[in-house]
């Protein structure tokens, strides 16, 4: 357990606390933040012993893994009020960029050629990489579909920097999903959702077999 990248949590709404859940169940802790503290403290208190909540800077500071768990609009403030904080650290960046009308239907928020991932990428803070990761399922599967046996759902990744495919891999795994590479950011718009990897457009979950085939 000491050797493992220690992760923060930035953001406990549906995809950080599906995010939180799946890691402590998968016996790993989490460092829990949130504008609020008392959501983080709230979520920390009910997921138990592993999971601890602190203010975003401290969270940050703690961590090497950091889950940047809000909305993508949101995602370049965090970089900026953190620059700091965030030199250095993995980043893994969930957020997709989407608008949802009243009739339920989903469109891109940024031109169809582009990638929430690569446009996040440009603005990293010194040192830091960014990893499109733990995005390609809907929050609600997100919670429901980790740890399946016998065969375990695929978390699809993207980034730039295979050095830390291992570290990420293992997280991916202490979610209880396989996790597969796509290639580098330029890949990431294919597991975003309306990407053609994305649950969205797949419509269920696959397997570690199937999601080869479809790569």
């Amino acid at each position: 357990m000491s050797n493992e990248k220690k992760v923060a949590i930035i953001g406990v709404g549906n995809i950080g606390t599906a995010i939180a859940t799946n890691t402590v169940k998968g016996n790993r802790p989490v460092i829990l933040a949130s504008r609020k503290l008392e959501d983080a403290e709230a979520l920390s208190n009910k997921l138990g012993d592993l999971a601890t909540a602190a203010e975003i800077p401290d969270a940050i500071n703690q961590a090497d893994i950091v889950v940047v768990a809000v909305w993508f609009n949101s995602i370049q403030e965090v970089f900026t009020t953190y620059e700091k904080e965030l030199e250095g650290k993995i980043i893994i960046d969930p957020s997709n960029a989407i608008a949802v009308d009243d009739k339920g239907n989903v469109t891109k928020t940024i031109p169809d050629n582009e990638s929430a991932g690569q446009i996040n990428a440009q603005n990293l803070p010194k040192n830091a990489t960014l990893v499109k990761a733990m995005g390609s399922l809907s929050a609600h599967s997100l919670a429901t579909a980790s740890f399946q046996q016998p065969n375990e759902a695929v978390l699809f990744y993207a980034t730039d920097n295979t050095d830390i495919d291992t570290d990420v891999e293992k997280f991916i795994h202490d979610n209880g999903y396989e996790a597969l590479r796509v290639g580098k950011l330029d890949q990431s718009r294919r597991i975003e959702v309306l990407g053609d990897l994305n649950e969205f457009s797949i419509k269920k979950t696959v397997d570690l077999d199937e999601a080869k085939t479809k790569i």
